[in-house]
């Protein structure tokens, strides 16, 4: 706490300190006039802001230009992207008076149901904290702060206010907080979003395990903690667990707040360090508000929206389709072709500056397309004579290039979805269209991954997900080939909801959501079981072709505490300019229990010339080999041969280099009867004590008939106190040496470096 916010607490009574903790109105925080504490001005993101204009009755909101949202933004793969994208909204954000951006949203998208999918970056937790990181440090750069939200677990909007997402320490901390370590320990967002969920029992705005003991004392988070609108339960428990500000107003929790300072169930010191991060808080906006913004450029920002949603893009399918060309008669059929969905509806639906369309696109550059409705872009029906136009259009063209996705009203805040399908008019019209024109493209705008079945049959699918306002122009240029389409998927896309990882648990029963899947989250999950997907994780095509080759690490072992160099050369090897994301996964040992076959760690995306090509290269620690291991509260990896792969997508992995890592560390291993001689052989201290046991009485413990392997694999899960069953007599005479030498080759917790 700063001398000036000491003095400033000593000048104010209880109730102006707790009523620091709530906002004085729906988007600002409360003035101290005689103190001169001016209010912070917030306002909803992520991919636009959405800033109330006062002058116009009932209250709208300014224009602004409406960017990639989060599931575009993640297909990037593409920092330097967000970044340029944060700073245009921080930008926009200062031009409007806006101190502080409430985003990103980096929840991890555990089911693709969420109704909030299209905000959120990736089911990657690796992924997501990357572009979380570059968003902040994009939009801070103006002097806007920004709200990484929803902390935590907070993946689904089915009773998202009451629901509690259970699961373990260890999902909790290998997928759902990573995002929102990176970003707090390298972007230092000046205020983090509490949710609205319970986790294990207990309402976010009220865990201090998160929001103390994680966020502040393992991650060193030095800012505000806002609750999410209404998300507040019991205000003086959120005091007390670490939530500073609640929002919006609420009056009654402010005098909740000052009665409990009074009847001293209140520390006035947990007060003062709530109002304390406040008013840091207001003094930080005021240094910044100090400075006069420059005029936003809403165009040059459009331009550059457009720009971004054509890097967002992502070839899903190509049998040389595309790109179209000038000369030839397309059909463009479907509702979102002339009025294109962009956004997603909810607190981050913005007033858009301009929307341009890909009909309207084309038009403009003079290419030779005819429009068909077919279907309407909001909702789900057919017309019969409008699917007969559709149908001749496209089969009297060149080629056919159908608009298709979800309505608004399928996927938005609020709600979750029931099913992955389009709406059955769309289906129909694609089915039937493909099966009269060989060179129909779909052009799909939604939020998050559909059933496609008739990807087999179509020529071409290009996602432009969620886009933003210059989806259209994007759209236009990539269907000409004006643009290399270089997005990657930022999750798997399955062939059925029913192989979902959580289609069991997902949304729960109202009052609890089991994270029964564990770590096992997106292509964590499809990998694990070698389940066929749609499209996997990473996918996406180009226009040009890249190959691998020379990879190579600076050094063939990692001992904890160091690092290693992977490097590779990437060449174009098409005709055409494009963009290859390259994309790092490590693998664990072979046949390491309950571990996941491989994670995303590194990626970097890079531009290059036919023929050119680059050196890309990746630097990685420990941790990027290490789970979290829940009995030693760290994050861990065995010694052992890892596999760094490296490639296309997840599922498309030309490079695989082998990696020995040497720990300096060893899990826990408690010496008792009950130990198992599994985990005693697989310990190199302990193993000589077991294999000379096994010399002595492995006969009777094992199976006399079966082979070295198969004994071995049935003694896995054996207890040392077997030899007292099994061993007869003499095993039960010998198990007390037994355990004595294996005590003194593990000594116990207390007697450890």
């Amino acid at each position: 706490m700063s001398s000036t916010v000491a003095e400033l607490l000593a000048q104010m009574t209880v109730e102006e300190k707790a009523a620091l903790c709530s906002g004085a109105d729906f988007w600002n925080t409360k003035a101290i006039g005689r103190l001169d504490i001016r209010p912070v001005r917030v306002s909803d993101g992520p991919h636009g802001l959405r800033a109330e204009d006062p002058s116009v009755p009932p209250p709208q909101s300014l224009p602004a230009v409406c960017f990639p949202a989060g599931c575009a933004a993640a297909a990037g793969f593409d920092t330097d992207l967000v970044e340029q994208m944060g700073r245009a909204l921080g930008g926009e954000a200062r031009s409007a008076g806006v101190d502080v951006l409430l985003g990103p949203a980096v929840n991890i998208k555990r089911s693709p149901l969420c109704g909030r999918n299209f905000e959120y970056y990736s089911e990657d937790p690796y992924l997501a904290g990357e572009l979380a990181v570059a968003y902040i440090r994009g939009v801070q750069s103006r002097g806007v702060g920004t709200s990484i939200k929803h902390f935590a677990a907070n993946n689904q909007e089915y009773r998202r206010l009451t629901c509690s997402s259970e699961l373990d320490e260890r999902t909790l901390r290998e997928i759902y907080l990573p995002a929102f370590e990176a970003a707090v320990r390298r972007a230092k967002p000046w205020t983090v979003m509490c949710s609205y969920n319970r986790i294990n029992g207990t309402h976010a705005s009220e865990n201090k395990h998160l929001l103390t003991d994680i966020l502040r004392g393992e991650w060193g988070f030095e800012g505000a903690v806002v609750s999410d609108w209404g998300a507040v339960s019991d205000r003086v428990a959120g005091v007390r667990a670490g939530l500073d500000l609640e929002m919006p107003a609420c009056p009654a929790h402010d005098r909740q707040i000052a009665d409990a300072v009074r009847a001293g169930t209140l520390p006035e010191s947990e007060l003062d360090r709530a109002a304390g991060r406040v008013l840091e808080l207001a003094l930080r906006a005021a240094e910044h508000r100090a400075d006069p913004p420059a005029e936003a450029d809403l165009d040059a920002d459009h331009d550059a929206a457009a720009a971004m949603a054509a890097q967002c893009a992502v070839l899903l399918k190509n049998r040389g389709v595309l790109p179209l060309g000038q000369d030839q008669r397309v059909a463009y059929i479907g509702g979102f072709a002339a009025a294109p969905r962009y956004q997603g509806g909810g607190s981050s639906h913005v007033n858009p500056w301009r929307v341009d369309s890909a009909l309207d696109a084309a038009r403009r550059r003079g290419r030779s397309v005819d429009y068909v409705e077919g279907f309407p872009a909001d909702r789900d029906q057919r017309e019969e004579a409008e699917f007969l136009r559709a149908v001749e259009a496209a089969e009297s063209a060149d080629a056919a290039v159908i608009f298709a996705g979800l309505p608004d009203s399928f996927e938005s805040e609020g709600y979750d979805r029931r099913h992955l399908r389009l709406p059955e008019a769309q289906n129909n019209l694609i089915a039937r269209i493909a099966a009269v024109q060989k060179n129909t493209v779909v052009v799909l705008h939604t939020g998050s991954p559909v059933e496609c079945p008739w990807a087999d049959d179509v020529g071409a699918v290009l996602c432009m997900y969620l886009g933003g306002e210059g989806v259209g122009r994007a759209t236009d240029a990539l269907l000409y080939g004006e643009a290399d389409p270089s997005g990657r998927l930022p999750e798997t896309w399955p062939l059925r909801l029913e192989d979902t990882p959580c289609y069991q648990d997902f949304p729960g029963n109202g009052r609890t959501a089991h994270y029964r899947e564990g770590v096992y989250v997106g292509y964590r999950w499809y990998d694990a079981r070698r389940m066929p997907v749609r499209w996997p994780f990473g996918h996406g095509l180009s226009y040009t072709g890249f190959v691998y080759r020379d990879a190579a690490l600076s050094a063939p072992v990692l001992k904890e505490g160091g690092q290693v160099e992977v490097s590779v050369t990437v060449r174009n090897s098409g005709a055409r300019f494009g963009h290859e994301v390259v994309q790092l996964y490590v693998a664990g040992p072979e046949n390491a229990p309950d571990r996941p076959p491989q994670a995303l760690r590194r990626f970097a995306k890079v531009a290059l010339q036919p023929g050119a090509q680059t050196t890309v290269r990746f630097v990685l620690t420990a941790r990027d080999l290490c789970v979290f291991d829940p009995e030693m509260g760290d994050w861990y990896a065995d010694s052992g041969e890892y596999t760094i792969r490296i490639g296309h997508s997840s599922r498309n992995v030309p490079v695989a280099l082998p990696l020995r890592y040497e720990s300096l560390r060893r899990r826990p291993l408690t010496i008792d009867e009950n130990a198992t001689l599994g985990d005693l052989l697989r310990d190199e201290r302990t193993a000589p004590v077991i294999r000379a046991m096994l010399a002595r009485f492995g006969q009777r413990l094992g199976d006399p008939g079966a082979g070295p392997e198969a004994t071995l694999q049935a003694l896995d899960g054996t207890p040392l106190r077997a030899m007292v069953s099994f061993g007869g007599p003499e095993g039960a005479a010998a198990l007390p040496g037994v355990l004595a030498a294996l005590r003194g080759a593990v000594p116990p917790p207390a007697e450890r470096g």
